[in-house]
């Protein structure tokens, strides 16, 4: 019979050197926080018995919030988290004693949880390893050059790099003698260990290795989140949108067009201020997104849009794409009159809807025209105006 195999996710270091305010391993990349994607492929291998993640303290919050994201299939495999503590080794340890109260035996797979690249065949290495040796670590060649300097920073060695390599997670265990060799350092005060093997070694364990992969980055500082989130980029697809807005003309002597107020012989009848264009645009960009309309976002039944500026519309609308991840690549707008004449104040439309949606002018047209007399608006009984927004999205996973 096959003995059992647990990975133990240490996930309850601070991550302050990665220069945001919550620990790493909740951050996102590619919209996804960081843990769910470090956890989704050890949920997915059958021969995984248990996952069990060590949090911080006082991180139980964000931890169901990230894992709530996964499958529910995911979720069912997941032991209830175990708080860690002050340092990784005290993390671990907790870990592995929580594994040891629940009657675990056999092998563990001990990984960073700001490891997110943990690939199939990385995994599949591990498990390999863990069937044959007591302790082994994934690891990868020295490319760079090493030098041991002192204190002032002067090099007073070169390292022969063909006998070095950099250490990785996940690291495979024999469970009872980790576990030993654990609770014999913290009985004993040794501390300072950087990773589990080191433990290991000074319990007077021979450390095997296997091929780890340069790919498997650990997130430790702001640029490697830069990497990470291209490396996660989902590619962005077009999607276009229309919009179609119109209002009969009454008392006043102004019309709001494109967020420019000009001048005229009538007012229009509407809810907000009744900016046509601004209204053709807004939902124009809610149908790209596929995301109801203008009336389905701002009811002309509540009070609080009577009279409301349109910017607000359109900014919301604008807002919208980006928190989806999405640009907005062009706008185009036609506006259906007699009066009053757009072409003195397209300029300044263009200028005003580029500011606000966020965008750069050439990102935005304005036309006008007549209907030739026909119809409403050529017996001049109001204006119209027709949208369209083109927009690229994240492609759905």
């Amino acid at each position: 019979m096959r003995p059992a195999v647990a990975a133990l996710i240490v996930a309850a270091g601070r991550g302050l050197r990665a220069g945001a305010e919550a620990p790493k391993q909740y951050r996102r990349l590619g919209g996804v926080p960081v843990l769910c994607r470090t956890l989704s492929p050890l949920l997915a291998e059958p021969r995984i018995g248990t996952v069990l993640v060590v949090i911080g303290a006082g991180d139980g919050p964000r931890y169901d919030e990230a894992v709530g994201l996964l499958p529910q299939s995911a979720r069912a495999r997941l032991a209830a988290p175990v708080e860690g503590g002050e340092s990784r080794q005290d993390s671990v340890r907790a870990g592995l004693e929580a594994l040891a109260a629940a009657g675990f035996e056999g092998s563990v797979l001990v990984h960073d949880a700001a490891r997110p690249f943990l690939s199939p065949a990385l995994i599949d290495r591990a498990l390999a390893a863990s069937a044959e040796h007591a302790a082994a670590i994934p690891t990868v060649a020295v490319t760079d050059t090493v030098k041991r300097i002192d204190a002032a920073g002067l090099i007073e060695e070169t390292l022969p790099r063909d006998r070095l390599v950099s250490v990785q997670t996940p690291q495979a265990f024999a469970f009872r003698p980790l576990l030993a060799a654990h609770r014999a350092a913290h009985d004993g005060g040794a501390g300072g260990f950087t990773d589990d093997s080191a433990i290991m070694e000074w319990a007077g364990h021979r450390v095997a290795t296997f091929a780890g992969e340069p790919m498997n980055l650990k997130l430790t500082y702001p640029s490697d989140f830069e990497l990470a989130e291209q490396r996660f980029a989902r590619p962005l697809v077009s999607r276009s949108g229309t919009g179609y807005d119109v209002h009969a003309f009454a008392e006043g002597d102004h019309v709001w067009l494109g967020g420019i107020r000009i001048p005229h012989g009538r007012g229009v009848a509407a809810h907000s201020d009744g900016d046509v264009a601004l209204h053709a645009l807004t939902d124009a960009l809610l149908g790209a997104l596929a995301d109801g309309d203008i009336g389905s976002h701002f009811p002309p039944s509540d009070p609080q849009w009577r009279g409301a500026s349109s910017d607000r519309f359109l900014a919301f609308a604008a807002g919208r794409v980006r928190q989806r991840g999405g640009r907005i690549d062009h706008l185009d707008l036609t506006i259906v009159c007699e009066g009053p004449k757009v072409g003195p104040h397209r300029d300044a439309i263009r200028a005003r809807i580029a500011e606000i949606a966020g965008l750069r002018l050439d990102q935005v047209g304005v036309k006008a025209t007549t209907s030739e007399r026909l119809g409403f608006t050529g017996r001049g009984e109001g204006l119209a105006a027709l949208a369209t927004a083109t927009i690229r999205l994240p492609e759905p996973e």
